[in-house]
């Protein structure tokens, strides 16, 4: 990491950074400590710095190099609160792991604290979810994160749906989405993205750059970059990205040359995502290239099927149009 640093340097200062994609949290505390050094050698200190736990990964000596060299925000991937909803999503800790992880984090004081939650896992009916969210909601974290169950290739759990022994109730997703919305607003937490809510001052920074389409660089193996006009994903063999490391060539894949069309639409897309929702002709501005003559019309018939508010100037999902994002982005797509 400190030689991909070396040989791909962020070329200024870093506002934010994001340590995730599994656990950073297998590492000791002294690998941790030295790879946030080296980080901040390279791009200086971040304003916001979120680094992903698993509650079995939380130790008090972790805690302190992180606080150490300088993070200000801990993700911890709790995913639920009741033992049988873990064991279907086949974690690996326990509700008194997670307890235990929550206390360690609390006392080594992070600016901000996030809870990751998923919600529709099968045999997980509306009265365990919403125990979920009560549960998070007294423990008073700065930010929640629930995430609909999306069945990725290659896990068991999508195995069982191939086979027919689990279904997808989109019904009862819907339901759980708006419980979800409801509750967490009674709680103070202000919802900003289709998944996300904090409290005043606390939305992950990082996060919102990333649906705005700004510059990021990814280190490490799987790490996605977005940066000097160009889109792209380092090899996540960790041979293969050793190897390139090491000859002073990275290896890369999924290469995408960065079009103001195809930034205009990601932004569209994303941005939709976001309770503020987008400014189209700000961002056709911002991107200097015009937006498709379609889109005004699809932005009023939006407004017509009550899946969208449009004033013109400023498009905001509703909550029917927030359930139904993916739809409304593949349209977007469609119409560039």
């Amino acid at each position: 990491m400190e030689r991909e640093l070396a040989l791909v340097p962020p070329g200024g200062s870093v506002t934010t950074a994001f340590w995730g994609g599994g656990t950073p949290g297998l590492l000791p505390a002294e690998d941790l400590h030295r790879l946030g050094k080296a980080m901040v050698k390279a791009g200086g200190q971040p304003a916001e710095w979120s680094v992903e736990l698993a509650p079995s990964s939380v130790r008090a000596d972790k805690l302190k190099a992180l606080r150490d060299v300088g993070v200000t925000r801990v993700s911890m991937g709790v995913q639920s609160f009741d033992d049988a909803t873990l064991d279907a999503l086949g974690r690996r800790h326990s509700t008194k792991q997670i307890h235990d992880a929550w206390e360690l984090v609390q006392a080594a004081g992070f600016k901000s604290v996030n809870l990751d939650l998923i919600f529709a896992v099968p045999g997980q009916d509306e009265a365990r979810w919403e125990a979920d969210l009560r549960t998070a909601i007294a423990l008073q974290p700065e930010h929640l994160s629930t995430y609909c169950l999306t069945f990725e290739e290659d896990t068991a759990m999508f195995v069982k749906l191939s086979k027919g022994k689990v279904k997808i109730d989109h019904e009862l997703e819907a339901h759980l989405y708006r419980r979800t919305w409801k509750i967490l607003n009674e709680a103070g937490y202000e919802q900003y993205e289709i998944s996300n809510f904090a409290r005043p001052g606390h939305a992950c920074e990082h996060n919102l750059a990333t649906w705005d389409m700004q510059e990021w660089i990814g280190y490490g193996p799987s790490a996605s970059s977005q940066f000097a006009g160009r889109r792209q994903t380092n090899v996540h063999d960790l041979e293969q990205w050793l190897k390139g490391v090491e000859s002073g060539n990275l290896a890369t894949e999924q290469i995408t040359e960065l079009t103001p069309e195809l930034l205009l639409c990601d932004a569209l897309v994303f941005g939709l995502r976001t309770n503020a929702g987008v400014k189209p002709s700000a961002l056709a501005q911002r991107f200097a290239t015009p937006l498709p003559p379609k889109f005004t019309t699809f932005a009023q018939q939006l407004a017509e099927e009550d899946l969208a508010t449009w004033d013109g100037t400023t498009l905001v999902l509703t909550d029917e149009g927030r359930l139904r994002a993916d739809a409304v982005g593949r349209k977007i797509m469609h119409i560039f």
